[in-house]
């Protein structure tokens, strides 16, 4: 569990979107130490998008400790995303891993048929969770490439992995997409970025009454608040991100482990069996009315 007290962090900064887990102090809990497993995903067999690190490896190994295969795609972060195979492996899981740039419709169907192939012919949940973000305190100065580049990233990567999946993901299957507190609260520095994660929200919705209605496949969202996760360090500058989190009701940053269950509820037909196109809120106590 995360230490509660812990409201302020040393201060860091990386260069490089996403980030990196590996180079952050302290680590994110991700691991999953004190969840009690009881069989939720048995058999069944998953893929999760920017599942290297944060709340990804986190979802990647709560479903490994529930019974499923796990696939993950990633960007670079090849030592993070080892990690987190050996994670899952460690829990008697069978893990696939593929690095590229889901802003890449090609690499994106590529990656889903590899992930097909390598873990027996169907996918039974699909999480679209990377994302990247970029601070910016103008409007004037979001160039046109940073733009198209998280818009592809965060939105437009989704939609090309979900439609490369769907051919192989069985009737009742479930799809769970990672929005933001942002797309509710909006974000004055990430404008781009909660654009997206709003264009998110109504992916999830639209695409919850068309799959039902056709296939009986729940479509839902989980939208985290200020969340220690590599896109912090990679973001902000070393005062933010000492900070990150204060600004929530309960007064600190949530960590990746307090995330995962939410994906583990709504991936579990067995808990999660009236739910479609809603969204959970692991924020820290902040009320959206969404």
């Amino acid at each position: 569990m995360p230490d509660e007290q812990q409201t302020e962090f040393p201060p860091q900064i990386q260069d490089r979107q996403p980030g990196i887990e590996a180079e952050m102090t302290p680590r994110p809990c991700d691991r999953m130490e004190g969840w009690r497993p009881a069989g939720k995903l048995t058999g069944k067999v998953a893929l999760i998008t920017g599942g290297d690190s944060g709340i990804g490896r986190a979802v990647a190994i709560g479903f490994a400790k529930e019974g499923a295969d796990v696939a993950i795609l990633y960007k670079d972060e090849h030592e993070d995303a080892e990690e987190t195979r050996r994670l899952v492996e460690a829990e008697g899981r069978r893990c696939h891993a593929a690095a590229g740039d889901i802003g890449d419709s090609g690499f994106c169907r590529g990656a889903v048929e590899g992930a097909v192939q390598a873990l027996g012919g169907r996918l039974d949940v699909l999480v679209n969770n990377a994302a990247e973000q970029h601070v910016c305190e103008d409007l004037a100065d979001i160039g046109d490439d940073q733009v198209e580049r998280t818009f592809r990233t965060n939105i437009l990567g989704m939609i090309w992995v979900t439609r490369a999946a769907l051919p192989h993901m069985p009737d009742g299957a479930a799809i769970i997409n990672t929005t933001s507190i942002t797309a509710y609260r909006g974000s004055p520095q990430l404008v781009d970025y909660a654009s997206t994660k709003g264009a998110i929200l109504a992916f999830t919705r639209s695409l919850s009454q068309q799959l039902w209605t056709s296939r009986k496949i729940r479509v839902n969202a989980v939208a985290p608040g200020p969340i220690w996760t590599p896109l912090i360090p990679a973001s902000f500058d070393e005062q933010r991100t000492a900070e990150h989190g204060k600004s929530a009701q309960m007064g600190r940053a949530g960590q990746p482990d307090e995330c995962a269950p939410s994906y583990i509820f709504l991936a579990s037909e067995a808990d999660s069996s009236y739910i479609n196109g809603q969204t959970l809120h692991p924020n820290g106590g902040t009320v959206v009315n969404g």
